[in-house]
């Protein structure tokens, strides 16, 4: 599994925003470390400290460092000089929080360092999309396109608990989708929105599925049914808040 780097100027803020994130990470998270302030403990950035968080991180599958702001980006761009392999390490431009919580989901379903970095990068976009603030770039995990002649599955319910597909039930439905060998979509369809990938944190946060909404989930694959099916059951429980 990746390792997660995340990069701030404050460390209570870090350990906020990583504790947010691991919150969502199920009982198998990947290892965070945090490289925050200065070399004397105030505000600020440490390269080096940065480049020891990095190869703490690295188990071998590679290292995703988040950085809040100003020169948290030029610090980490400097530690790289410093790592024992700069070549299994990537910058994201993601916003911290965001990035963070989206990072450790991903990467805790199972996907691999440019699967991570790349889901992560929409992270911005997924909340001017969700706010309706007249963005129109798609969305990282948006479906490219269906297909009426695949063999897919699918079934049709309500969400009924209490605070819809958002945060932590949504990060319990990516992990579950992200299980399994099957392409998982949803669809809501009160909402009219596009259809996105069941893997995709933001994207499906981004569609904003509150408490009532109907909801169309289909898989295709080899595992499909099982997927499915899992999800399903998810969803009747109410993602256990009943």
């Amino acid at each position: 599994m990746i390792g997660l780097v995340a990069v701030s100027h404050s460390r209570p803020l870090a350990e906020a925003a990583v504790h947010l994130a691991l919150q969502m990470g199920g009982d198998d998270p990947p290892t965070v470390r945090i490289a925050a302030g200065g070399p004397d403990d105030d505000l600020g950035t440490d390269a080096v400290a940065i480049a020891a968080a990095i190869d703490a991180a690295d188990s071998g599958d590679g290292v995703l460092v988040l950085m809040d702001l100003g020169s948290a980006i030029l610090s980490a761009e400097t530690a790289l000089e410093f790592v024992a392999e700069p070549e299994r390490v990537r910058l994201s431009p993601a916003p911290f929080v965001e990035g963070l919580v989206a990072a450790v989901v991903t990467a805790a379903g199972g996907a691999g360092l440019d699967a991570v970095a790349a889901e992560v990068r929409s992270a911005g976009e997924a909340k001017q999309r969700q706010l309706g603030d007249g963005f129109t770039h798609s969305v990282g995990g948006v479906a490219s396109g269906t297909n009426d002649d695949d063999a897919t599955s699918s079934f049709e319910a309500v969400i009924t608990n209490r605070s819809g597909l958002h945060a932590r039930p949504a990060a319990t439905f990516v992990k579950a989708a992200s299980r399994y060998d099957a392409d998982v979509h949803i669809l809501d369809l009160d909402a009219g929105s596009e259809e996105v990938s069941a893997r995709s944190l933001l994207a499906l946060m981004a569609l904003g599925i509150r408490r009532g909404s109907r909801v169309r989930v289909r898989a295709s694959g080899p595992q499909a049914g099982p997927a499915l099916a899992e999800l399903r059951a998810l969803i009747d429980d109410g993602f256990g808040e009943r």
